[in-house]
């Protein structure tokens, strides 16, 4: 009999450079830990990216699973993702992020006893600048990295994802811990295994943070 599938890692694309999402591919297969599956949901992405990214994909058919939709936005794309997980454990990754080789070895070693976890991470910048993000209650005001939630940073039990779908918007990693808060055992913790690259210019979090500076 197989094992059961302990980690369902569950990755939204769409139209990411393929050179980023080959290397957030890579960090999870290459794992220190291994019963895993690894999810893609593809929110609708056009050309090459996407052309590269199934041939890629192909290859590595005993660990991925591919889904695709049309542009739903990430927070539709993972609920559906979680739909189809196997996992005792759900996890994320965007798509331009990586894992340190164990990373999931050190969520699965924390949990113990908690529903939930998320995490700081390892960031990667062009600037001290890029450590603050918009604060969620205010766009106009920002904060450290440190004191956010990542999507990417997200363990827990899978009880805990299919209990609460994640909201469309910015900072829905944020309201899904706060929301998640209330209903089971949760804790932050400093592990710095993910590592978040917060230099790239056309993210989602970028463009929030120059708008929203600019008409403050």
């Amino acid at each position: 009999m197989l094992n059961p599938m302990k980690v369902s890692v569950l990755m939204t694309v769409f139209n990411t450079d393929f050179s980023y999402t080959k290397r957030a591919i890579d960090s999870v297969l290459k794992q220190d830990f291994q019963n895993f599956e690894l999810i893609i949901i593809d929110d609708g992405s056009k050309g090459n990216n996407r052309e590269s990214l199934m041939d890629y994909v192909e290859k590595k058919e005993d660990k991925i699973s591919y889904i695709r939709h049309s542009n739903r936005g990430q927070s539709q794309s993972i609920n559906r993702g979680v739909l189809y997980s196997s996992g005792e454990y759900i996890t994320i990754i965007d798509s331009d992020d990586e894992y340190k080789p164990n990373h999931l070895s050190s969520c699965l070693s924390e949990i113990n006893g908690l529903d939930l976890i998320c995490s700081t991470s390892e960031t990667i910048v062009d600037n001290d600048n890029d450590y603050y993000v918009p604060d969620k209650n205010d766009l106009s005001k920002l904060i450290h990295l440190d004191d956010v939630t990542l999507f990417g940073t997200l363990f827990g039990r899978k009880k805990v994802f299919t209990s609460i779908n994640f909201k469309t918007g910015f900072a829905a990693d944020s309201d899904f811990y706060e929301r998640a808060t209330e209903l089971f055992s949760v804790k932050k913790l400093d592990l710095r295994t993910y590592i978040y690259h917060r230099n790239i210019p056309n993210s989602i979090c970028a463009k929030v943070k120059k708008a929203n500076l600019i008409s403050a």
